[in-house]
């Protein structure tokens, strides 16, 4: 390694180039090898020889590209866009490789944060403060200037978008994710940077949020109640204030923790919106 860099990952894996110059490449097969990954560069040492790739050129990570059966047959696999094509990486220690990857990315950038943007969906008039930002195996952790310490569990993201925001007189990218905090409000956190650090991480949370969708079925009543909830009325009040009958509550909150929609606090059904529950609350009262 060169002065001032750092190693972050070493593991086995396979690699290959799937698009050069614009075209794709439909007779390529993989090769193995060594992956490695500094703080500075990835290097991909294979039988035919090293070949390393800047991350400061890196322009974009994700999505697929099976222009083969062979490249189809592999689930887990990386896709690095870089000037001259699009570099696949099939790492053995995927998870933590993907951890390391995403944190050479955008560990070291600064950011922008609003936090909390919104609170129980109630704007919030916070500041936008300089922050960095540190990926983990779980959670995105970030602490900005003025003391604030903020976690995104990446298994509890309701939504996430991005869009374009004015900050100090600028237009600017901007990340708007929405999670909880340790008594389960729901929060948005606003984020902004560089454009390229902006769409890393737009990407590392849109796979925290796939996590969190569903695609279950629910009735009209099931969708009032997690309304109800979502706007922060107490589950014992929910038959009072639904007009429904208790023991039909008590069945409707078995099956939304059986469909992992809610998760169950106390024995008497005691429950509170998660990432599911709260992103489907969110659509249903984008219906009305």
């Amino acid at each position: 390694m060169k002065p001032g860099e750092q190693k972050l990952g070493d593991t086995r894996g396979r690699f290959l180039q799937v698009i050069k110059n614009g075209r794709e490449i439909h007779d390529v097969d993989w090769t193995s090898g060594r992956i490695l990954l500094s703080n500075r560069r990835l290097i991909l040492a294979g039988t035919g020889g090293k070949r390393t790739i800047q991350l400061s050129k890196i322009q974009e990570f994700g999505g697929r590209y099976d222009v083969n059966q062979r490249i189809a047959t592999v689930s887990d696999y990386f896709s690095v866009h870089i000037p001259s094509g699009v570099v696949l990486l099939a790492p053995v220690d995927y998870d933590e490789f993907e951890t390391d990857f995403f944190g050479a990315l955008l560990n070291t950038e600064q950011f922008l944060a609003r936090h909390p943007a919104v609170a129980g969906g109630v704007v919030q008039n916070t500041e936008w403060e300089k922050s960095r930002l540190k990926v983990e195996a779980e959670a995105v952790s970030m602490a900005t200037v003025g003391g604030k310490f903020v976690e995104v569990r990446l298994d509890d993201i309701g939504d996430v978008k991005t869009g374009e925001r004015t900050i100090v007189d600028e237009h600017r990218s901007v990340i708007e994710v929405e999670h909880s905090d340790d008594e389960g409000t729901s929060l948005q956190t606003y984020i902004s940077g560089s454009d390229r650090a902006v769409s890393f991480l737009y990407t590392l949370l849109r796979e925290g949020e796939e996590l969190s969708e569903t695609s279950i079925e629910l009735s009209e009543t099931d969708k009032q109640v997690l309304t109800a909830l979502y706007s922060g009325v107490s589950p014992f009040d929910i038959p009072s204030f639904l007009g429904l009958d208790v023991d039909e509550v008590e069945e409707l909150f078995q099956r939304l923790i059986d469909h992992n929609v809610v998760e169950e606090i106390r024995v008497r059904h005691e429950v509170q919106l998660n990432a599911r529950g709260r992103s489907i609350a969110s659509d249903a009262i984008n219906e009305q």
